[in-house]
């Protein structure tokens, strides 16, 4: 078992170490651009405001970068740990070690993020007596302008993030997606078996793209709201402090609340569901318990402002509760909404793909209803909802730490596949990736409505720096960038989409090859070249990533530069509103159609492994693989990313007028 571990562990740091080398060109010339723009046109008259810009990109680029490293690392070693506790120990323990490992992914993520942007705010805050009026924390210049600085750290931290997400998405999704197809419908040999040459390629991309990406998607998320947050406050000390003070609240209450998962042994997919729902809960308690110290202590010569605030980061809090328990709905085959995609499967798999389409659409109504009511809700409260994302935020240690769960009891399925251990082994860690798929969805579905909260603060920020006041939908120019943004996630869902297809084709036909051309690799008296299939995928991921990835960093800057920050604003408009629709459905149908798999699997639904529904259903699960860990997870990050880069964008394009 620790041979298959430290194989998948190189696999996945071959891939991070190539990928991060494509990057650092990429990282290195933004850092040169803003270097040289905002030290010819600095926004605040100071010369050091090219180096304060770049810094600050450079920054946050490594620290994302580092964020999913770090979990890569972990969750590669807590794999094989997980595969022996359900091994020696039982559900129970095996749930503990795989949460844990989570966890340290979770705590880290957050750890980087307090501590990245708290520090860079504290030096954008030094020497700026000749670009301010006074000097000191309580100066509104000298806060103002250090807040608008952390603005190319949020811009460096998304970029890494997306192209962390899309590559790790492509890797992940051409080895599985090759590997299903092949070896469970062409082959007929079960899940995770040795003799697959891609398997070992498909464990790794677990780590790269659901463990190392969804960290510096949420990593992102979570410095992104307190830039936000800071950035509303409009130099206010008092409120661009809180922010700050209830993230590390949140930090703090996380590690209350992860003392509190556990279950026992036998336990049900519900049971199993509410041992990780009690960490989230309890922590979520705890943060409203701190918030109220935090602002009976900030706001105490303004208790009614305070109490408002408090309110909305309460609404926040609520909200993600809410976005998570109806994506475990739509997407556990504890409910009815993925048993009607099993039945479905009776008559083949082409109503499998439809009831499936038809779920993820109809799973986008209870989210949009959540968001709709922050928003107002916040309106009414303090016309500002950037504080909702921070809350909703707030427990992101704990709630990361279910999502990065989930690889790591897959991976601790597919080691005992592949070492042979006995079934009652495999029934134990096929009831904890069932779990963690479930999971998974919901921390996707966490991810798209703080990406969405998040997005949206940006959006008013930018507004606001940007100097725009009003905003008239009628208005040519912003209903075409309406249009155009409107767009922009259905072309990158597509490009992501059809880089799945060609790296995975890359896939099945080596492992087609090998079947053929391998003697005895069928009987299992021989063994298959996974490394080939490492290295297809490795260098397809990372090739396929770059389209889409500039894409996203230019369309922003050519949108504002060329025509002006009205239509920016309207293009930032739709393309949160269409991204937002798009990542729900697709990531809740891909994980609809793979938790309807497992119901056949695991609980022996419509007659169990092996029949025609069980194929079905298996067709279904490899059409939803792009949809719920390539494209649905990615538009999140797209529309963040735009959302920065304007706000970076903001101080150069501010005043100028409509160009047609």
């Amino acid at each position: 078992m620790n041979k298959l571990s430290e194989k998948i562990q190189s696999g996945a740091k071959a891939f991070l170490t190539t990928e991060y080398k494509y990057l650092s060109v990429f990282v290195l010339f933004v850092f040169a651009v803003l270097l040289v723009i905002y030290s010819i046109d600095p926004p605040t008259g100071d010369k050091i405001d090219g180096i304060r810009a770049g810094s600050c990109f450079l920054a946050g680029a490594i620290l994302s970068a580092s964020a999913g490293w770090a979990g890569m690392i972990v969750a590669t070693d807590a794999n094989v740990r997980t595969t022996q506790a359900a091994d020696k120990q039982g559900l129970s323990v095996a749930l503990r070690v795989a949460f844990t490992g989570g966890a340290v992914m979770g705590f880290t993520v957050v750890g980087l993020g307090l501590f990245g942007v708290s520090l860079f705010f504290f030096l954008m805050t030094l020497s700026r007596e000749s670009a301010t009026s006074g000097l000191g924390w309580t100066n509104t210049g000298t806060l103002m302008a250090a807040v608008d600085s952390l603005a190319s750290f949020g811009f460096g931290a998304s970029s890494i993030a997306l192209f962390a997400r899309v590559a790790g998405g492509i890797y992940t999704k051409a080895a599985d997606v090759g590997a299903d197809l092949v070896g469970k419908v062409e082959m007929d040999i079960p899940e995770d078996d040795p003799r697959n040459p891609a398997v070992i390629a498909d464990n790794v991309g677990d780590n790269v793209g659901d463990v190392a990406g969804m960290g510096a998607d949420l990593f992102e998320s979570f410095v992104g709201s307190i830039i936000a947050a800071a950035t509303l406050a409009d130099g206010d000390a008092i409120k661009v402090a809180l922010p700050f003070w209830i993230a590390a609240a949140g930090i703090v209450a996380s590690v209350i609340g992860f003392f509190a998962v556990g279950t026992k042994d036998g336990a049900s997919q519900r049971q199993l569901l509410f041992a990780l729902h009690k960490g989230v809960i309890l922590s979520s308690v705890f943060v409203l318990g701190f918030s109220a110290i935090i602002i009976s202590q900030l706001f105490e010569h303004d208790t009614a402002e305070g109490w408002k605030l408090f309110a909305c980061i309460a609404i926040g809090l609520i909200a993600g509760i809410l976005i998570g328990q109806a994506t475990e709905y739509y997407t556990s085959y504890s409910f009815w909404p993925t048993q009607s995609i099993t039945e479905a499967g009776v008559t083949g798999p082409a109503t499998v793909i439809i009831q499936g389409l038809g779920i993820g659409m109809i799973s986008c109504v209870a989210p949009v209803l959540v968001i709709v009511g922050t928003i107002l809700g916040c309106n009414a409260l303090s016309g500002d909802y950037a504080m909702s994302a921070v809350g909703m935020l707030s427990t992101l240690g704990v709630t990361l730490a279910t999502d990065a769960y989930g690889p790591i009891a897959d991976n601790a399925g597919g080691i005992a596949e592949m070492a042979e251990l006995d079934e009652r082994v495999r029934e134990t860690t096929d009831a904890l990736d069932a779990l963690g798929n479930t999971t998974a969805a919901t921390g996707k579905g966490f991810a798209i409505g703080s990406a969405v909260l998040t997005s949206l603060s940006l959006l008013a920020a930018f507004k606001d720096k940007a100097g725009i006041t009003t905003v008239d939908i009628g208005d040519p120019v912003v209903l075409s960038g309406v249009l155009f943004g409107a767009m922009l996630p259905f072309l990158f869902a597509a490009l992501t989409m059809l880089s799945v297809q060609k790296a995975a084709g890359a896939i099945i036909i080596e492992v087609r090859r090998q079947f053929a051309q391998i003697e005895g690799l069928r009987e299992g008296t021989a063994e298959a070249d996974s490394d080939r299939c490492v290295a297809i995928s490795t260098q397809s991921s990372v090739e396929e990533m770059i389209l889409p990835g500039v894409y996203a960093v230019l369309s922003p800057l050519i949108t504002g530069l060329l025509i002006g920050p009205k239509c920016l604003v309207g293009m930032l408009g739709g393309a949160i509103a269409s991204g937002m629709m798009l990542a729900i459905m697709m990531a809740n149908a891909g994980g609809a159609w793979d938790n309807s798999k497992k119901y056949i699997e695991i609980e022996g639904a419509c007659g169990g492994k092996g029949t025609t529904t069980h194929k079905a259903c298996v067709v279904g699960d490899t059409v939803g693989d792009p949809f719920k860990d390539t494209s649905g997870p990615s538009l999140n990050i797209l529309i963040k990313l735009m959302s920065m880069i304007s706000l970076t964008l903001a101080p150069i394009i501010k005043g100028k007028t409509t160009k047609m």
